[in-house]
């Protein structure tokens, strides 16, 4: 099964989505099965798991309908408040869809990462880890510690770090991220999605090879086993079109990588993963 591992679906008449603004014509209009399906196939992929895009649980039910209306879309990943009281009453609703397949922290939104921190945070996260229930988590290189020591604390997660943990391509800094990301893949139950590289990169001059730096960094902490491919569409289209996400990966790949790895890499991984 091949798979693109994150994607995203929205209709702005929903209002949810206030970071897609006039001023990011290329994304300010819908985007729905339809639009992807011909890409997904062009690209011989069988389906997608598609992510949240807004940190409310309206969104949530929003693209759970559209998976149940679509079989291109093979899992769900919603979004939940750990910091609230209710989490655990939305979980129970969300999982009663066979295509929800779990949920995505937005660290990356915080003003304050270290909210992830505080004891019942914590203490949420580790009920849904002993369930082995999936986690995306979508956080910046500079959150990379407090992160760190969230898995620290949860050290049986289930957890994917979304976008490589989104290293500042555009001024060719590897470490520390790096770095970071060494000690992530040191927990056998955190994955990392190769995705969302393009819009960390200058969006109009990019080149294929600044990417292999990146690429292959995560590749040798987790390994073939522990890697995923992600398009992030529609949001790469700020700088380059699914197909070019795509030729940027397969590009990149070690030439030690057969068909097997491939197949990890491009669908295998998130299969397991997700419990497709």
């Amino acid at each position: 099964m091949r798979i693109d591992a994150h994607q995203h679906y929205w209709k702005m008449d929903r209002k949810d989505y206030g970071w897609i603004t006039p001023e990011l014509p290329v994304l300010y209009r819908d985007y729905l099965p339809p639009d992807l399906e011909p890409l997904l196939n062009r690209q011989g992929l069988d389906g997608s798991i598609l992510v949240q895009a807004a940190p409310t649980i309206e969104e949530t039910r929003f693209i759970l309908s559209l998976a149940e209306q679509s079989s291109s879309v093979l899992g769900v990943v919603g979004w939940l408040d750990l910091s609230g009281p209710e989490h655990r009453k939305y979980y129970d609703e969300f999982r009663r869809s066979p295509k929800f397949k779990g949920f995505r922290i937005m660290i990356q939104d915080m003003p304050d990462a270290s909210v992830i921190l505080e004891p019942a945070f914590v203490e949420a996260l580790r009920g849904y880890a002993a369930e082995d229930v999936p986690v995306d988590l979508l956080l910046v290189a500079g959150q990379m510690e407090t992160v760190l020591e969230l898995v620290r604390r949860v050290p049986n997660l289930r957890g994917v770090i979304d976008h490589l943990g989104k290293p500042p391509i555009k001024d060719k800094g590897l470490e520390p991220w790096k770095t970071y990301l060494k000690k992530f893949a040191q927990y056998p139950g955190i994955y990392c999605k190769i995705s969302g590289m393009v819009t960390e990169a200058d969006h109009t001059g990019w080149n294929k090879e600044e990417f292999i730096p990146y690429i292959r960094a995560a590749m040798d902490a987790f390994g073939p086993e522990r890697v995923m491919f992600g398009s992030d569409w529609p949001v790469c289209l700020l700088a380059a079109e699914y197909n070019e996400v795509t030729e940027i990966l397969r590009d990149s790949l070690p030439g030690t990588w057969g068909e097997q790895e491939r197949g990890q890499l491009f669908g295998g991984n998130a299969k397991e993963f997700y419990k497709l």
